[in-house]
């Protein structure tokens, strides 16, 4: 019969004798960093994607200049977030001396995705049609 010490072991959320070792959290963060990296990399994508819909809508479709306005700001927050994301990466959360530093780039990193999907939001209400018809052409009057 087993002991309750070793019942306790095979117990839900108990690690395990192998799962002993600390966490690495430089390790922990630059994984964090990178599926960030990877979402914002996907969102650029499709937002991309929806300004191009626009643009082929053209100026006469329905809150063009707002969507314009909307997703390049989008754009221009998504190229910051990337940059900081790097930046995150890069440094050592194990070195006390950077930790400050890195808990404030991580804020703003934080403040920034908030801000984007915000926008994103205003972008979907806004709504991106892609029709698959050409953008309408102003029609002419003959005199």
């Amino acid at each position: 019969m087993a002991s309750v010490e070793e019942i306790s072991n095979f117990q839900a959320g108990d690690p395990g004798p192998s799962r002993d070792a600390p966490i690495n959290l430089n390790h922990y963060a630059t994984k964090k960093s990178v599926a960030e990296s990877m979402l914002d990399v996907a969102l650029f994508m499709a937002n991309a994607t929806q300004l191009k819909a626009v643009l082929d809508q053209g100026p006469t479709s329905q809150h063009y200049t707002a969507l314009v306005a909307l997703i390049g700001v989008s754009l221009l927050l998504q190229l910051a977030m990337g940059v900081l994301f790097i930046i995150i990466a890069r440094m050592n959360l194990n070195e006390v001396s950077k930790q400050q530093r890195l808990n404030h780039l991580n804020n703003m990193a934080t403040a920034l995705v908030f801000v984007t999907a915000v926008i994103n939001i205003f972008i979907t209400a806004f709504g991106v049609q892609k029709t698959g018809f050409p953008p309408a052409q102003p029609t002419q009057r003959a005199f």
